[in-house]
C-alpha cells in the first residue's frame, strides 16, 4: 500500500485542525511507532503508509470531539489521501465511535497501540530520565494495573487490540515499548523544529 500523501504534507495537515502540542505530539508518537511496527511486521516497504495512518489518525479529535472518526474521512477525502488511508483512519475508533472494523495487520496494530502510547509517555514523564529509553515492561505492566494511573487510556481496548493480534498483552507492551524507543529523539527533534516542545 502505497499514500500519494507525503510526511510533510501529512504533518501540514494535522497542524491546519490541530493546535494543542499533545495533539500533535500524539500523531508523532504514533507515526513512528508504525514505522516500527510495519518494519517489525515484514512490511517494510509500506512504513510510510503505516506512518501516515499513524501521523492523522485523531485528524478530527480536535476541532470535533463529538464527531470523532465521523469528520475525518472528509478531512482526508479533500487532502487526497486513498480510501485505504481513511479506512484505516476510521477503523482505530471502532466500538467507540466508529463502526469500521480494523481488518488490516496495520489497522489492528493502529487501534490497539493508539491508546498504550498514551499509557507509555504517561508513564515515561514520571520517570527520573523522562524517557522511554530505561523503561522496562514490569513498570509498565504495575502501571497498567493501575487504573488511576493516566485514567484516560483505555485498558480494555489495549486489551482488546492484543486479542484482535493474536498477541499477549506482554507482547503488544513490549513491542510497543521498543517502538516508541525507536521514535523518541526524532519525535523530540520535530516537536523542537516546530517549536512546540516545553
Amino acid at each position: 500500500m502505497k499514500t500519494k500523501l507525503t510526511h510533510e504534507a501529512a504533518l501540514s495537515l494535522l497542524r491546519k485542525y490541530n493546535q494543542e502540542p499533545f495533539h500533535i505530539l500524539h500523531g508523532l508518537t504514533v507515526e513512528g511507532c508504525m514505522r516500527w511496527f510495519a518494519e517489525d511486521q515484514g512490511f517494510g516497504e509500506d512504513a510510510d503508509f503505516w506512518g501516515t495512518a499513524g501521523l492523522l489518525h485523531d485528524i478530527d479529535f480536535e476541532q470535533y470531539p463529538e464527531e470523532h472518526c465521523k469528520r475525518a474521512p472528509e478531512l482526508l477525502k479533500e487532502a487526497g489521501a486513498e480510501p485505504e488511508l481513511i479506512h484505516a483512519v476510521v477503523s482505530h475508533g471502532y466500538g467507540i465511535c466508529s463502526d469500521v472494523e480494523p481488518e488490516h495487520q496495520m489497522e489492528k496494530i493502529l487501534f490497539a497501540v493508539d491508546e498504550l502510547t498514551g499509557l507509555i509517555g504517561a508513564a515515561a514523564r514520571m520517570r527520573p530520565s523522562k524517557s522511554v529509553t530505561d523503561m522496562e515492561l514490569k513498570s509498565l505492566k504495575k502501571k497498567f494495573k493501575d487504573k488511576r494511573f493516566a485514567a484516560g487510556c483505555s485498558r480494555e481496548i489495549i486489551s482488546e487490540g492484543a486479542e484482535r493480534l493474536g498477541w499477549t498483552l506482554d507482547e503488544l507492551m513490549e513491542k510497543s515499548i521498543l517502538a516508541m524507543r525507536s521514535c523518541e529523539d526524532s519525535v523530540r527533534a520535530e516537536m523542537d523544529a516546530l517549536g512546540l516542545q516545553d
